[in-house]
């Protein structure tokens, strides 16, 4: 490394284009093999640096994100999931409803994939460098709870709760809610209404929702009518995905046995 380059590097180093400091000499080394100019030497560098950031903020918002696992709609398996309405997901996949700040519940019975899908969803919104943020409606209402209770509603409200662009609630109606605990739902709700994207996840029609929110049909009235309005409902029906891997470890489990038979 020659002087000049030394020079260049810690100029790099101080204006924070780390990219750009590890990876110049290598670029202005193909750069001259391929006696390229200089507008397409500078513009492959400066993209190196861009690129580069874009990478650490999509790490740094997933890690924000905590989802519990990486799926992908790429994953999901329509052909098995004949219930689900694939066109209106590949829709949704767009993330358009994001920027108009629309809302999804995803309805159906367990095991069916409305996780599966709630996650990619939080994942695709990730890599497309949204806030996004994933909890569980029993974990969200433990939070909300010791929040409220320590005069700190205000502050996770704006933090946690309307700071992401997308909040995926998930598996809502699995465990009922007090009193407490369904006004401070109904809060989450109506902050976030017409400001930022739901996903909510439940194994409940909207018919039964009023049972897991302390039995208050008014609250729960309340609550859906900002949920939905704009909002895209998704009913996923089908035999679950974890019978599908029981039935299938039988099917073999069969097959072998009649094998032996033979």
């Amino acid at each position: 490394m020659n002087l000049q380059e030394e020079r260049i590097i810690g100029l790099c180093e101080a204006l924070q284009l780390d990219l750009v400091a590890n990876e110049y000499p290598g670029i202005a080394q193909a750069a001259a093999n391929k006696q390229a100019s200089f507008s397409d030497f500078l513009e492959r560098l400066l993209k190196t640096e861009l690129d580069g950031r874009h990478e650490r903020a999509k790490q740094t918002l997933l890690k924000m994100a905590t989802l519990p696992a990486i799926k992908t709609l790429e994953d999901y398996d329509f052909a098995f999931a004949a219930g689900t309405p694939k066109a209106q997901i590949q829709e949704l996949a767009s993330l358009a409803f994001i920027a108009r700040a629309e809302n999804i519940v995803l309805l159906g019975p367990s095991g069916v994939g409305k996780t599966h899908l709630a996650l990619a969803l939080a994942y695709r919104a990730v890599m497309s460098r949204i806030k996004t943020r994933f909890i569980t409606a029993a974990d969200l209402m433990l939070q909300l709870v010791a929040a409220n209770r320590k005069d700190q509603l205000k502050s996770y409200m704006n933090r946690a709760i309307l700071g992401p662009k997308l909040l995926v609630i998930d598996e809502l109606g699995y465990l009922p809610f007090g009193r407490e605990e369904a006004n401070l739902l109904f809060q989450v709700v109506a902050k976030r209404y017409e400001r930022g994207s739901i996903i909510i996840t439940s194994n409940l029609a909207f018919s039964d929702w009023a049972t897991t929110l302390a039995d208050d049909s008014t609250l729960t009235a309340a609550l859906l009518d900002r949920l939905l309005h704009h909002g895209h409902i998704v009913t996923l029906r089908g035999e679950s995905y974890r019978l599908k891997d029981k039935r299938k470890a039988g099917v073999t489990a069969k097959r072998k046995k009649s094998a032996l038979a033979d």
